[in-house]
């Protein structure tokens, strides 16, 4: 029977992330390491935690600073840090992983990155792949391209202007705003996440997901989306490292078309062992889709033939 905790862990500049952790019973085959979304929570990957850990996976989950329990309180959720705080949040999670090991001698780590989680991941493995022996991407983007430069461009401008902490609905409407538009007529402003109503209220209800981010937020993020676009940092990531991209095929943030753009773009780099999984119908969280069981379950069976008990 799994057990699940939690626990804090100070990363060097002294922020305390607040981490869950599902365990299985004995040694575990592999560490899963989760790198969650945008204004969202580790807790949210409860379902996934449990269902690893009953095959034999140690999975821990952090919340990001400026997320979940780590914020220290409503006026820190959605704000990264006044400068640079997307290289903060890859960091955190590389000292988080150092952590792990110890805590877990001689256990692989595979790290599994959703949405925003997946540009922090895709930095990790172009940064400091050599710590890992698997990386999983969920609901990832392609390259921005113009548009997100632009939005770069008004971000940093709101930041200067307005200060990096103020809350940007201007961001929100332009980057966010767009994707509940292919699900007409909406019930709720958060319908595009998943066909799941009860996980989309879930998710709408819950006080430490869907705030709007700041400014200096926006700013970070898409600094860190358009690094991790650019031939140089795919170049980067290890040839040899597992990876399964998986994505929901009408996702507004990236669906099929971002799944295949980024996976060629890893083969094309020399990353030799690379998985695309993408389910028709399912939008941008596949793991709280109507069919997360057969998500999880396809996660599992790629992950058991590189870890076998």
């Amino acid at each position: 029977m799994p057990t699940t905790s939690t626990f804090r862990h100070t990363v060097p500049d002294g922020t305390v992330l607040h981490v869950r952790s599902w365990l299985p019973e004995g040694p575990p085959r592999a560490v899963v390491q989760v790198v969650h979304g945008m204004v969202e929570h580790a807790e949210r990957y409860a379902h996934l935690g449990e269902r690893l850990a009953d095959q034999g996976y140690a999975v821990h989950a952090a919340d990001h600073r400026g997320h979940g329990r780590t914020a220290g309180g409503p006026g820190e959720l959605g704000h990264l840090g006044d400068e640079d705080g997307f290289a903060a949040v890859v960091d955190d999670t590389v000292a988080l992983t150092d952590h792990l090991a110890a805590e877990h001698p001689g256990a692989p780590v595979v790290l599994l990155g959703h949405s925003m989680g997946s540009f922090l991941a895709r930095a990790y493995a172009a940064r400091h792949g050599d710590r890992l022996a698997g990386l999983i991407l969920s609901g990832t983007a392609g390259d921005p391209g113009l548009s997100g430069r632009l939005g770069l461009k008004v971000a940093t401008l709101e930041a200067r202007v307005r200060g990096p902490r103020a809350r940007s609905r201007l961001m929100e409407a332009l980057l966010l705003g767009p994707y509940n538009r292919a699900f007409r007529p909406n019930r709720t402003r958060f319908d595009w996440l998943s066909r799941d109503e009860a996980q989309v209220d879930s998710y709408a209800a819950d006080e430490l997901c869907g705030g709007t981010a700041t400014a200096g937020f926006y700013r970070d993020l898409l600094t860190g989306l358009l690094w991790v676009s650019e031939p140089s940092t795919y170049a980067r990531i290890p040839a040899g490292l597992p990876v399964l991209v998986v994505g929901g095929e009408v996702d507004p943030v990236g669906g099929a078309a971002a799944a295949e753009e980024v996976s060629g773009r890893m083969r094309r780099a020399g990353v030799r062992d690379v998985t695309v999984r993408v389910w028709p119908g399912a939008r941008h969280e596949v793991l709280n889709e109507v069919n997360r069981d057969e998500v999880e379950a396809d996660l599992l069976t790629w992950l058991d033939a590189r870890f076998p008990r």
